[in-house]
């Protein structure tokens, strides 16, 4: 199976950068300064870029890792706040090893035993796990790559990565495009596109932290959380995916009916204990459909909510269990536990060596296309 999704082809033209907040005469709502984004990685400048729609809405996207810093978004009184979590200058994004708002590939999750086998061809990816697996695409992955910007506009910015053959054991090269578009709906629009000269497989997510309350220094659990699914992918003891897809009837995963983070993330149940939480794909009712939500979440006080469309299969919710308030974050912020909440869309974890998850296979003559939207409303 070939791995296809459908929506209109990128089409890549001349260099804009007006919007670049490496000219240090534009300003950020956000607060974020250009020159603390100024430096070289891999031999090439980092920058960072402001778009913004006519409602006031604004993100900031940095050219190390294709990574969203910073996203305003006004609460019901109209005021703006930001609403993930990051870092105020590139050398904290380059020495920590988090993907904060970064786009995560080759393959966002785990490939077990750093191998799998595509058209009776066994492929050996580079070990980066501590138990001998292949976790977010190697190391460094896409989140820590430089990426050029290919063009840019008021409200849209788009950037390449060619990741080379053999590019932590991964094979072909491999021509990827993301684009990011604040659209006139409240909506942070990502578009992916790629193309490969030798079949390899390819699974993309972008891995913001999102705390839609506006408030970084508090716990989003609790916020209100909707998935529209019916199955997730388990896990056994190393938190290693099984290939099954358990139902979420009768469990902590339950989210048919919205119902708070907080009310069930605790519970004595094996699933949540492997992972501390939530860290896991839902299989969602209707993959491939991104005209209608996948998920939601909505944050009381602030008014926010924020749904998720997608072209994608799954979606991996992380509650950010992994979070101690040790990480120094933006606004001098300590991230404490569980502060956001990340909204994966993406394939299944170990997908090429489970042919029962849909393909994750990309073939040269072919295009990788898929979409994601996170849309922000008021209630």
């Amino acid at each position: 199976m070939r791995l296809t999704h459908l929506f209109p082809v990128i089409s890549i033209g001349l260099l804009l950068l007006a919007t670049a907040c490496g000219n240090q005469r534009l300003v950020t709502s956000s607060g974020l300064q250009p020159k603390a984004f100024q430096q070289k990685a891999e031999g090439q400048k980092t920058r960072l870029y402001k778009i913004t729609n006519s409602k006031g809405m604004e993100a900031c996207i940095t050219n190390y890792g294709a990574r969203v810093v910073s996203l305003m978004v006004p609460d019901k009184n109209g005021k703006l706040e930001d609403v993930v979590c990051g870092f105020s200058n590139i050398e904290d994004y380059i020495s920590q090893s988090q993907n904060y708002g970064a786009t995560v590939g080759r393959y966002i999750g785990r490939i077990l035993n750093a191998q799998y086998t595509l058209d009776g061809k066994t492929y050996h990816l580079q070990a980066n796990h501590s138990l001998g697996h292949t976790a977010h695409g190697g190391n460094p992955n896409f989140g820590a790559r430089m990426w050029k910007v290919t063009q840019s506009t008021p409200s849209s910015i788009t950037l390449n990565y060619l990741s080379p053959d053999g590019e932590n054991g991964f094979p072909g090269n491999l021509n990827l495009f993301v684009t990011y578009t604040l659209t006139e709906d409240n909506a942070l629009d990502i578009r992916y596109e790629a193309t490969t000269d030798k079949p390899t497989v390819l699974n993309l997510c972008n891995h913001s932290f999102f705390n839609i309350s506006g408030n970084l220094s508090q716990s989003v659990e609790n916020q209100t959380m909707w998935v529209d699914a019916g199955y997730f992918s388990a896990y056994d003891r190393n938190k290693c995916v099984t290939g099954e897809l358990w139902p979420v009837a009768s469990t902590p995963l339950d989210f048919r009916k919205p119902h708070l983070l907080s009310e069930h993330i605790n519970d004595n149940y094996g699933q949540l204990k492997v992972v501390n939480g939530y860290d896991h794909a839902w299989a969602l009712n209707h993959p491939g459909n991104d005209s209608i939500p996948a998920a939601w979440i909505y944050d009381k006080a602030s008014g926010r909510k924020m749904e998720i469309y997608t072209t994608e299969p799954a979606i991996h919710i992380y509650t950010g269990n992994g979070l101690k308030g040790k990480v120094k974050g933006k606004q001098d912020i300590y991230y404490p536990f569980r502060a956001a909440v990340c909204f994966e869309t993406c394939h299944f974890q170990d997908s090429p060596n489970n042919p029962q998850f849909p393909s994750t296979a990309l073939y040269p003559g072919d295009t990788f296309r898929s979409h994601t939207a996170y849309k922000f409303t008021i209630e």
